[in-house]
């Protein structure tokens, strides 16, 4: 079998052509020796175009956007590979012990009467009047529908005259879950899950014939469907038998260890568990399927690997047909108008996440569509990047959410890599699918070209140093049918004009844009860029801040608002975001810098220092920051340890000198003004910090400088101001 070689990845590449682990299309092989390779064939469309749900609401204006038509994902959605083992090699989640089986069976199988529902209204059913107890069969008393919550199977009864019941494991959506044993393979262990019960065997004979497409499904991370099999006119699943805890029994083992009180997942392991699934889903949805029923239970941890179990709510998107299965508090608000999609697997992953990490009171009822208030949950005021994916995973719209599994599982990892950064103070760095990385010095960084777009490789030769350049370079491919117009050319051309200064051109191309495609956000990028260079911090914010919301694993619009910030005066603001993009991206020097900045504005001297410190040695701002570090030093009058910092960096020529020249000043001036103690004892750059010593070491620097200056009525005076400085002297 061919391994995956994208790097880093130690997948193998299934018969389909993807990587079991990455999910990534592994390169086809080289064609022989004076063999032409074959062309690609476009691969079908899995889902057909689905109804026109109600207009959106704008994320910012609370409006309803004009259009009415269905987002549709376009070759924008975009990823990087990732390892697929529990922890994206960020973090380390300890192994599952697996679980004997038959230590699991229930002995008195039972639903408890807080758990019975009618599978077809959702009315509660079964409850007990009084000293009648409730009844385990009967019928829903506001639609009629029949219940039975007995179980169908017994230990020793022989399904499909080939498995062997133990016991019941557990009640579920669609009935009794079973264990049992593969009289036909070495009394291997399985689990039968109930499909239906039809009544009649023609109509359950057809029910199991539509279900057998989920045997074609094959991935490490999703439990293997044996079989299909009938049994006294009821249908069921043949699965694996998966021996590890799911992620509800964790959170249950967590609450009975710390005393009966909720004890919520951290959240760098509840994202860790959910990014090692994602493959999973990835792997459903290229294939047409959507899984539907998504939460905590459905997915087991084995070992140091992850497995999504349950089956029987995966549909088929070209089958608007077929029932549709899932839990209140996990289905997404569209699915009874609109059906299944992609866009819903998202939300029920969004919940999930949100049920794991928080004592989420009331997602079932109050909270059934909707987040609590941050502040009352340490887990979303702790991580406002986590609050942020939360918010768009589950958008009541779906055109609001991320539109597939590799585009929320680039900003988990972003946002993982920053929570562990965040709490453990060492960075966390990582690629970006959407911006070219760390700016240099206090820039910006620049959005990437997305290689799906029919234009992408004219865009990413165009050259980036002459705007004027690039936009005549655009307009003659376009005059001579080179290339069509598409959104990449758009942003290009519009980050021309945004450079030029040519604003209502930017601004009318990125109107353009949005008119096309609301959910744009990289045209809200381009305006708070413009923005800033217009010395207007206000659009600015409000551009970023749909940035901090449409891409909450990125650092670069963090980075972004914390400039606006800072220019608006909101240093708290400004200092709070620089703080979390230098924490886990030191390249990002530009925010160790701007933190500094930040922590002199308050007054907090060390504050800034540590900040200066956070420039990596290696990069060619070092230099500039402690020259920084040591300004900041003599502004706090520190100077003893303005000069030691001042010795230990590598200024030289004017740049040493003139340092020398602000530091001597500072001290003097202090001296003189009563506002500095003089202490002898004290050396700064080797003289004494008195008044005579510092006027030595200050008429020193200025004669340094005065030889090193090119300009001679310049030099004039700078010895002048030696000569005046200098201490009186007894002949």
């Amino acid at each position: 079998m061919q391994r995956c070689g994208q790097p880093g990845c130690t997948g193998k590449v299934l018969s389909d052509g993807y990587c079991d682990t990455c999910g990534t299309k592994a390169p086809a092989p080289a064609p022989p020796p004076g063999k032409p390779p074959a062309k690609p064939t476009p691969a079908p469309s899995a889902a057909s175009p689905a109804p026109a749900p109600p207009a959106p609401r704008n994320l910012e204006t609370g409006s309803t956007r004009s259009g009415g038509s269905r987002r549709t994902v376009s070759g924008r959605t975009r990823t990087t590979s990732r390892r697929s083992t529990i922890g994206a090699g960020i973090v380390d989640v300890p192994p599952a012990p697996s679980i004997d089986p038959a230590t699991i069976v229930m002995a008195d199988p039972e639903v408890s009467e807080e758990k019975r529902f009618c599978s077809n209204c959702g009315a509660p059913v079964g409850r007990s009047k009084g000293r009648q107890p409730g009844r385990l069969k009967g019928f829903c008393p506001r639609c009629r529908n029949a219940f039975d919550f007995v179980p169908k199977l017994k230990a020793g009864d022989l399904v499909g005259r080939q498995y062997e019941v133990v016991g019941a494991l557990a009640h579920g959506g669609l009935g009794w879950i079973y264990l049992a044993r593969d009289k036909a393979v070495s009394d291997r262990w399985s689990v039968l899950k109930g499909l239906l019960d039809a009544g009649d065997e023609a109509a359950m004979a057809v029910a199991v014939a539509e279900r057998r497409f989920l045997a074609e499904i094959e991935h490490p991370n999703i439990v293997e469907i044996y079989n299909f099999v009938t049994h006294a006119g009821a249908g069921y699943i043949v699965m694996e038998y998966v021996g590890g805890p799911s992620l509800k029994q964790i959170l249950k083992q967590r609450r009975e260890a710390n005393g009966g009180e909720p004890d919520p997942l951290p959240v760098d392991r509840a994202i860790a568990y959910v990014l090692a699934i994602m493959p999973a889903f990835n792997h459903l949805h290229r294939r047409g399927m959507v899984y539907c029923d998504f939460k905590p239970d459905n997915l087991i941890q084995v070992g140091d690997q992850v497995k999504l179990i349950d089956l029987g709510g995966v549909r088929r998107l070209d089958d608007p047909s077929g029932d549709v299965y899932g839990t209140v508090g996990f289905q997404a608000p569209e699915i009874a108008e609109s059906g299944p999609s992609v866009s819903s697997d998202v939300y029920t992953i969004g919940r999930t996440l949100a049920v794991l990490t928080m004592d989420f009171r009331g997602y079932q009822s109050t909270f059934q569509h909707s987040l609590p208030d941050p502040a009352e949950h340490p887990a979303l005021a702790a991580n406002p990047s986590f609050y942020r994916l939360l918010l768009k995973a589950t958008a009541m719209h779906p055109d609001d959410r991320f539109q597939s599994v590799p585009e929320l599982a680039d900003q988990l990892v972003g946002v993982l890599r920053e929570v562990v950064a965040v709490a453990t103070g060492t960075p966390q760095p990582g690629p970006s699918a959407v911006f070219a990385g760390a700016p240099e010095g206090d820039g910006l960084p620049v959005l990437t070209v997305d290689p799906a777009d029919p234009a992408a490789g004219f865009v990413a030769n165009l050259s980036s140093d002459d705007p004027n350049d690039v936009l005549r370079s655009i307009a003659d491919a376009l005059a001579l049918k080179q290339v069509t117009e598409t959104v990449e050319l758009r942003l290009r051309r519009a980050r021309a004009y945004v450079e030029l200064g040519r604003r209502d051109e930017a601004g009318a191309e990125l109107a353009r844009i949005e008119a096309d495609d609301p959910w744009e956000w990289r045209a809200s990028w381009l305006r708070g860029v413009m923005a800033l260079d217009a010395e207007d911090p206000a659009t600015a914010i409000r551009a970023f801040d749909r940035c901090l919301f449409e891409v909450p694993g990125e650092l670069a619009p963090k980075l972004a608002a914390a400039i606006a910030a800072e220019r608006a005066g909101n240093v708290a603001a400004a200092a709070s975001l620089y703080d979390v993009v230098s924490t886990v991206d030191p390249s990002y020097v530009g925010a160790a810098i701007g933190l500094a900045r930040c922590r002199l504005k308050a007054g907090d001297v060390p504050a800034a220092l540590a900040a200066f410190g956070r420039v990596p040695s290696t990069h060619r701002a070092h230099g500039e920051a402690q020259l920084a570090a040591v300004r900041a030093l003599v502004g706090a009058d520190r100077f003893a340890e303005a000069g030691q910092v001042l010795e230990q960096i590598q200024a030289a020529g004017r740049e040493a000198a003139q340092l020398d020249v602000e530091l001597f000043e500072a001290a003097l001036s202090g001296l003189t003004a009563g506002t500095v103690k003089a202490q002898p004892s004290v050396t700064v750059r080797g003289q004494r910090l008195d008044e005579p010593g510092v006027r030595q070491g200050l008429e020193r620097a200025y004669r340094t400088l005065a030889k090193l200056s090119p300009d001679d009525p310049e030099r004039w005076r700078l010895v002048d101001r030696a000569n005046h400085v200098r201490p009186l002297s007894l002949v």
